[in-house]
């Protein structure tokens, strides 16, 4: 064996302390130092960010709302989309779709708005969230005071939530909780509307009267009792609107004659019922309704999350009918379509009821972690910004008639069994016989056809079954009005040859 040599020590180096660790990691965390260069994007390969790229990682992981997943398989394509401008959305291939639905009726004056993108980045530098019970902050402040500013007068309270199935839900606990802390503990129970639609928790899905959904759910749900929609389309051949309306307010008093005992609240969509298939009534309704809910002391909620913030011709569709709800439902079109936000407005006599000593119990029960979010009230502050700076409701009702225009040669249609149309809301309701009003089975599915064609020719159409309708944002031209229509003509002409 070799002599053994001198043995030689190892340095050790010296491991870093939990406080250095924790500094470094924390400042990681707050941009302050990087671990490597941040990674050039422009760099990477055309070809990983296309159209069928994108497509196909977000088929491995992505579960999509309201869809057949099983669709995306061959039939309907998976669009990518990159970026907007103003009423178009812009795909990983380049190609151009004008968003003729608002993306779902959420955004009003275009996407990447720069006013509304600019007081967000001014919002992002300051403060991005904070929890909302036991603080505050001057955007959420600043919002509750411009909604109590322009909504109906006698709504002087408002509680923030995160989308529009949470409003409902507040609106719905909070009506409840109300007759409770009155000592009206057998007010249990609501009444909707037939072909309503309030959202899909499972509180907002039990006040919603759409087939598929209460099938599939039933055993989740709470039984609301169903009134008749006064839903125009439903008139007798030679009524009037105004008097289906009046006919349905009869109905509403029987039920109310016989249950207003155990109601909370009645809750309807001011003038039209949109995902129920753009169903459109008369103001004299909600008039009416409102005189009921008063005689036999039950709420009204007015869900205006789809039809608030100039949809339907005026701010708020309730103006319409010049009544105040006792409480009022927001969303979608509130943050102009850029982030999730939801407000619920009512009185201060439904608020009273709630205030007192802690030991009372009487407190609101309802929280969500994002309640308040100061980015989503910002982008709510610069979408009423617009609103007040620029003659956004003049500029619609031009709109509003340039499209009833072009679509009026459809009421001629054989198989159109009705047009119909309230401000930025117009729709066309396919049939198989005009004179029976005979529908189309939903099997055959001929509204996804006209989705199909409004792809491939540029326009996003997203028919409800055989519904083709139109909710475009504000900005959109008579113009792009014109390319709605054309492509929209041509697609239903391809889904009635079918």
């Amino acid at each position: 064996m070799p002599a053994a040599g001198p043995r030689t020590r190892r340095r050790r180096h010296a491991k870093p302390s939990n406080t250095h660790l924790l500094t470094t990691l924390a400042r990681r965390a707050a941009g302050l130092e990087r671990t490597h260069p941040p990674a050039d994007h422009t760099r990477m390969n055309a070809a990983a960010l296309s159209n069928t790229a994108l497509a196909a990682r977000d088929l491995r992981h992505v579960w999509h709302p309201c869809t057949q997943m099983h669709d995306h398989a061959g039939l309907v394509p998976m669009i990518p989309i990159v970026r907007g401008e103003g009423a178009w959305l812009v795909d990983a291939d380049g190609k151009r779709y004008l968003d003729g639905i608002s993306s779902w009726w959420t955004n009003l004056f275009g996407h990447a708005n720069p006013r509304i993108g600019a007081a967000l980045k001014q919002q992002l530098d300051t403060l991005e969230h904070v929890i909302f019970a036991g603080f505050t902050h001057e955007p959420a402040i600043e919002l509750a005071e411009q909604l109590v500013q322009i909504t109906p007068p006698g709504l002087d309270k408002v509680f923030f939530a995160d989308n529009g199935s949470a409003a409902i839900e507040v609106a719905l606990k909070m009506s409840f909780h109300y007759w409770l802390n009155q000592g009206f503990g057998e007010k249990t129970r609501f009444i909707a509307l037939t072909g309503s639609y309030h959202g899909e928790t499972l509180g907002a899905l039990s006040v919603s009267d759409v087939a598929l959904y209460r099938k599939t759910y039933a055993p989740l749900l709470l039984t609301p009792t169903l009134a008749p929609s006064p839903d125009a389309y439903e008139a007798e051949a030679g009524e009037t609107d105004r008097a289906y309306a009046q006919r349905c307010l009869a109905a509403m008093r029987k039920l109310l004659e016989e249950q207003a005992h155990e109601t909370c609240a009645v809750i309807v969509e001011p003038l039209v019922q949109c995902a129920g298939g753009m169903r459109m009534y008369h103001p004299d309704y909600l008039a009416g309704l409102r005189q009921l809910c008063d005689e036999f002391n039950v709420h009204f909620i007015a869900d205006e999350i789809a039809v608030g913030f100039g949809r339907t011709g005026t701010l708020f569709a309730c103006e319409q009918a010049r009544v105040t709800p006792d409480f009022m439902c927001l969303s979608k079109g509130l943050t102009g379509g850029f982030l999730p936000l939801s407000a619920v407005l009512t009185r201060d006599a439904i608020y009273e009821a709630f205030y007192a000593e802690y030991s009372a119990g009487k407190a609101f029960l309802h929280s969500h972690s994002y309640t308040g979010n100061p980015l989503a009230c910002r982008a709510a502050l610069a979408t009423l910004q617009i609103f007040r700076e620029d003659p956004v409701l003049e500029r619609n009702r031009v709109l509003a008639d340039h499209l009833a225009r072009r679509l009026a040669p459809f009421r001629d249609h054989p198989q159109v069994g009705d047009v119909r149309q309230t401000g930025m809301i117009a729709a066309i309701e396919l049939v198989r016989d005009k004179a029976s009003r005979t529908p189309f089975d939903a099997g055959e599915r001929r509204g996804l056809q006209v989705y199909l064609h409004g792809l491939k020719h540029g326009a996003l159409l997203r028919p409800l079954g055989n519904i083709v309708y139109f909710m475009p944002p504000y900005v959109v031209t008579e113009a792009d009005i014109d390319h709605l229509v054309d492509v929209a003509t041509a697609g239903i002409e391809v889904a009635l040859a079918g």
